[in-house]
């Protein structure tokens, strides 16, 4: 069964990489045990330190829970090859709900053993945010409009309403486009909380999907499958997310209708 969703905008892409050079920083010394010793004045106006005081304390609680492992993956990523030179790591950071990107480097003293660290980030939150700029309202959350993803050692936004789909992999995703599919360091579940309800829908624990991308609702052994436009691949509907798919069609919950694949 062909379902009457259009796909996405033909000339929704991913956007050229992210200015970072217009972009205040904020930087958050570290010593060599993960502390935080230090930081300056737009990491203070950014961060909650008043509410969570973190200086002398690790520096994880800066962080959600949900993101202390990609935390942690970046300081130890930096211990362990302080010349190479990572992606930054885009995280939501709930105070409230902000979009950092993140880079950390490994400092060293002249015998060239380690010393701290420096974490320094970016402030994305308006340029992928939908809204006015205003302070969301309590237990609001801004809508992304684009998704920050990693190509080449860049953050490129990618366009929401040009996103197909979205995979987990892992504490991250993928992103798929009709032209290519980007890493992503935010979370399935930073995403869904975060997309238009109206347009997007988590249909399994590793997958949400673009309504307006689906081609093909399909039933094999009993299990519904989606097929989006362009894509060879299926996206798999997990057994209790069944019902609510085929309501946002308008099907019965029994499906007859659909094609067997």
């Amino acid at each position: 069964m062909t379902s009457a969703a259009a796909s996405p905008k033909a000339g929704a892409t991913a956007a050229p990489p992210l200015a970072l050079d217009r972009l205040d920083v904020g930087v958050v010394q570290l010593d060599a045990q993960r502390h935080v010793v230090a930081m300056n004045e737009f990491a203070r106006r950014v961060l909650p330190v008043e509410a969570r005081q973190p200086f002398e304390r690790m520096v994880l609680s800066f962080h959600p829970e949900r993101s202390q492992p990609k935390v942690l993956h970046l300081l130890d990523q930096a211990a362990e090859c302080p010349v190479a030179n990572p992606p930054p790591m885009a995280m939501i950071i709930n105070i409230p709900e902000r979009v950092l990107l993140i880079k950390v480097t490994r400092m060293a003293g002249a015998d060239r053993q380690g010393t701290g660290y420096v974490l320094v980030f970016y402030d994305i939150t308006e340029t992928v945010s939908a809204g006015d700029g205003a302070p969301p309202l309590a237990g609001a959350r801004r809508q992304l409009l684009k998704l920050p993803t990693v190509a080449e050692q860049k953050i490129v936004l990618v366009d929401a309403a040009a996103v197909l789909c979205i995979r987990s992999d892992g504490h991250y995703t993928r992103v798929v486009t009709a032209q290519a599919t980007r890493f992503c360091n935010l979370a399935i579940g930073d995403l869904e909380s975060r997309l238009d309800p109206e347009l997007f829908l988590r249909v399994h624990r590793t997958h949400i999907v673009n309504l307006r991308a689906v081609a093909e609702l399909l039933r094999s052994d009993g299990r519904l499958a989606l097929r989006l436009h362009g894509q060879p691949e299926t996206v798999p509907v997990s057994r209790s997310s069944q019902a609510g798919v085929l309501a946002r069609f308008g099907l019965p919950s029994a499906g007859a209708a659909l094609r067997q694949g």
